[in-house]
């Protein structure tokens, strides 16, 4: 298979920068990651109604395994300098559309991971939304797995 021409430019400065760093082997299989973001978003459902908060970061990190699983696959990986960011960055330069909501999830996650004084944690119906959105992000992958090569 030939490599994913769009966003290529974005990939190949993300690695310059040191924020993707390529990988080979079984680490370059993104399936076993495609795997846990399903895991991941049914514990995420579980939880929403007793702890939102949490559910949604749960939801959120279902989608990063899933985007994850498309950079392995890729052999690639997001380096602890490029983070969960690099992620955002590289599937939203190749994949556009399916990963647009990706950001806000994450953005949001931050929001309740470190929160200010003056934020408040999220709702039952916010974390059930972010099921949805991650639940998109993940069927959105599963698609374009099998059709990735390295980078």
């Amino acid at each position: 298979m030939p490599q994913w021409a769009q966003g290529a430019d974005k990939i190949r400065e993300l690695l310059q920068l040191g924020d993707l760093q390529k990988i080979q082997g079984a680490d370059a299989n993104g399936e076993p990651l495609l795997d846990k973001a399903h895991r991941t978003l049914l514990s995420a459902v579980v939880l929403a109604d007793k702890d939102p908060d949490s559910s949604y970061t749960l939801a959120y990190d279902a989608a990063r395994f899933a985007c994850t699983a498309l950079l392995a696959q890729q052999g690639l990986r997001p380096t602890s300098k490029g983070g969960h960011y690099a992620i955002e960055q590289a599937v939203r330069a190749q994949f556009q559309d399916h990963f647009r909501r990706f950001g806000a999830l994450r953005r949001r996650r931050n929001e309740l991971e470190y929160p200010s004084a003056q934020e408040i944690g999220t709702t039952p119906t916010e974390a059930a939304e972010a099921h949805d959105e991650s639940r998109s992000i993940i069927e959105a992958a599963g698609k374009l797995l099998p059709h990735l090569s390295f980078f």
